[in-house]
């Protein structure tokens, strides 16, 4: 058997709106520097103090066309005007460089991410205790209307319905615990293989 096999080097973490992945994410990035975070590639305007190559590849809708024609993009998606996706490059850099890249992405994504690298990738679902419990985390945020939290919790039903085709689902009722399955599933799968390495 070859050990290379069994290396998970891509971690793509999917939550509905208001899961909890991105606090998760920080999480794993804070405990484990070791980790790099996926560079996405977008065609929107750079704001202040952001830097090409760290906080995103920017690029004009012309060069991410081409991209898209040249087959460099594991996924892609257009949100509200502006295009955003994963590169195969990205990707690759990664692998060859032995680091584990996480991935905070939508349900589509994520699921792109597995059929491109189905051995490198760990899919890792964060759900919310219920509907009920998504709805109260969303009014809390006190950032959405009424119409833009229905949209989110339709959006949130579509996404639960996929969360049995990845490999683990994290139920987020208590942030500590949270935390402590998170880390576990890690152990497991990824920072095994590379506490024999390192």
């Amino acid at each position: 058997m070859n050990q290379q096999q069994n290396k998970k080097y891509l971690i793509a973490l999917s939550s509905p709106s208001g899961g909890g992945k991105s606090t998760i994410a920080r999480h794993v990035l804070h405990l484990h520097p070791e980790c790099r975070f996926s560079i996405s590639a977008t065609t929107r305007n750079k704001r202040a103090r952001e830097l090409h190559g760290k906080d995103y590849y920017f690029l004009t809708k012309e060069e991410f066309q081409q991209k898209i024609e040249n087959g460099d993009f594991v996924e892609y998606e257009e949100i509200f005007g502006n295009i955003y996706g994963t590169l195969h490059s990205e990707i690759r850099k990664a692998i060859a460089a032995n680091q584990v890249l996480l991935f905070d992405v939508d349900v589509k994504g994520a699921l792109y991410i597995k059929a491109a690298y189905p051995t490198e990738s760990l899919l890792i679902f964060i759900a919310p205790p219920s509907m009920e419990a998504l709805e109260e985390r969303l009014r809390r945020r006190s950032t959405e209307s009424d119409e833009q939290i229905a949209t989110r919790l339709a959006r949130s039903e579509m996404e639960l319905a996929e969360k049995d085709k990845f490999d683990y689902v994290i139920i987020n009722e208590n942030l500590e615990e949270a935390f402590k399955q998170m880390e576990e599933i890690l152990a497991k799968e990824v920072f095994m293989w590379r506490s024999g390495n390192d």
